[in-house]
Order: C-alpha cells, then sequence, then structure tokens
C-alpha cells in the first residue's frame, strides 16, 4: 500500500474519479468538492489543499481523503483498513489539523492512530446520515415551488448564514449567486412570500446531492420544506440523475420527512473536533 499526496485537485479528480466514480452516490462529497475546484467554479478561498490517495500494491487506487481550506480532514467512505496509514499522512502534513469526519469505523481508525501520533483525543461534533432516493412520494404543502431569481440572492445568503455557516464557507453571497445562475437553488412562496429554499449540486456522475434545506423559524411546521425538498428531487429524477442527501441524526424531524419523501438510508458519518 502507498499513499500520494497532491494539493492540485485536477490531479487528484485524474487519479481517483475512476475509482470514486463505481459508487458516486457514497462519494458525493469528495466527487463535488473536488470538481468544483478542478474546474475552477467554488468559491474563493484560502489556504491549500491537501489530497491523498490510497494505492495497493499494483498501484491501483484504493482510497481517498480530503482536506480543503477551513475544513476538517475528510475521510468520506474510505475502507477503515487504510484510515490509519491516511492519519499518518496528514500528522505529517497538518499536524495543526482542526478535526476529521468520514465513516464511523474509519473515523475511529484514523482516532486511534492520529492519538498516538499527536497526542490528543477528539469530540464529536456532529453525527449525520446519507440517504439515496428509492421511490419518490410527492408532499404537498400550501403555496408552490419557483426557481430562485437573481434579485434574491441576499436572501438566501442571509437565510443560509443562520443555519450553514460551518458548512458553506467563504462568501454566502457568492455562494448563492452561483446556485441561482447555475438554476439549482429553489423558492417555497406561499402568497408571494418565499417561506423555504433548497438548493442541489450540479450532477457528477449523474448524481446530484439536495442542500441546504433550511425554513425560518416563523414558516416551519407547514410542510413546505418537505414539499420543495420532493418537489427538487422530481426535477433531478427528470433530468436523468440520481438524488441522495444528507441528514443531521440530531434533527429527527428532518429525518422522518425526508424518509416519507422516499429516501432511504445508505450509510452513517460523523464528524469529530481534535482536542486542544
Amino acid at each position: 500500500m502507498t499513499m500520494r499526496v497532491t494539493d492540485d485537485p485536477a490531479e487528484f479528480r485524474a487519479t481517483v474519479f475512476p475509482f470514486l466514480e463505481r459508487d458516486p452516490v457514497l462519494h458525493t462529497i469528495i466527487l463535488s468538492n473536488v470538481e468544483q475546484r478542478a474546474e475552477g467554479s467554488y468559491r474563493p478561498e484560502e489556504g491549500d489543499s491537501v489530497f491523498v490517495s490510497v494505492h495497493d500494491d499494483a498501484g491501483a487506487v484504493v482510497g481517498a481523503a480530503m482536506r480543503t481550506p477551513s475544513r476538517p480532514i475528510y475521510l468520506g467512505a474510505l475502507e477503515a483498513q487504510y484510515a490509519g496509514a491516511v492519519a499518518e499522512v496528514y500528522a505529517e502534513k497538518l499536524p495543526g489539523a482542526g478535526g476529521v469526519a468520514g465513516a464511523l469505523e474509519a473515523t475511529d481508525a484514523f482516532m486511534s492512530r492520529w492519538t498516538e501520533l499527536r497526542g490528543v483525543g477528539a469530540s464529536q461534533t456532529r453525527g449525520t446520515r446519507l440517504h439515496k432516493l428509492d421511490e419518490l412520494l410527492r408532499l404537498q404543502a400550501e403555496g408552490g415551488p419557483r426557481l430562485a431569481t437573481e434579485d434574491e440572492a441576499q436572501l438566501a445568503a442571509e437565510w443560509i448564514s443562520i443555519d450553514f455557516d460551518d458548512e458553506i464557507p467563504g462568501s454566502n453571497l457568492v455562494w448563492a449567486e452561483q446556485k441561482i445562475a447555475d438554476g439549482t437553488l429553489w423558492f417555497w412562496e406561499e402568497d408571494s412570500t418565499p417561506v423555504s429554499m433548497v438548493g442541489h449540486h450540479l450532477p457528477i456522475f449523474g448524481v446530484c446531492r439536495v442542500g441546504p434545506v433550511y425554513t425560518p423559524d416563523e414558516f416551519r411546521r407547514n410542510g413546505y420544506a418537505g414539499a420543495l425538498t420532493a418537489y427538487v428531487t422530481g426535477e433531478i429524477l427528470a433530468a436523468g440523475n440520481q438524488a441522495c442527501l444528507f441528514t443531521d441524526l440530531a434533527n429527527s424531524t428532518s429525518n422522518k420527512i425526508y424518509r416519507l419523501a422516499g429516501y432511504k438510508p445508505l450509510a452513517d458519518f460523523v464528524d469529530l473536533a481534535f482536542d486542544r
């Protein structure tokens, strides 16, 4: 087994995408993040990325991990047997990294080696579950869906800053403007008032990841988010793509809503912050 390290997203894409595209739903986070950076369409950011590819004795890729600016080390669906070796690479390249995220077993194995090397433990900050659309079930609510317009970029940026600032580093306005330009940001509207917002990523290997999903407090418990998520999912399917999304395991309401829309659990992930 060997490790190859690069800070070039285009080089990393060429190396690992033939492996990751075998299951583009399970590897959606790495695929979308690397694709945007390789294409130069990601928001401006400060700092370098560190990408790691894992190769077997024959040189074939068997795993991948990444650390992008302002984010934890991300293992994705890396097999646990490779996680310790990946921890060794990042302990050398990024000894001051703030955390790690990924599949449960891989993250545990990573932390076991990281603790040996760095002498620190970690605490869990979030648990998430990846869902894949099985059979779409339309959910209903008062009002209806429409694409966000250019003059609503500021509203979208303000909404996203409330619950998702840690997930969307950089300028929220730039993020909103790009989503609107891509046609991947939707509002649910009632009586000419936006009451909920859902975005999705552009397709990569035939998969679109839904998110973020946000409804202001005053409009919640009316079914808007579920109805809009189901609608956006339908648009993804109509374009010939698969749909997936992540839920926060601490939010039982959202997990229930997405199950009602036809999403089925695929894998669990965890975010850990290293102790200081």
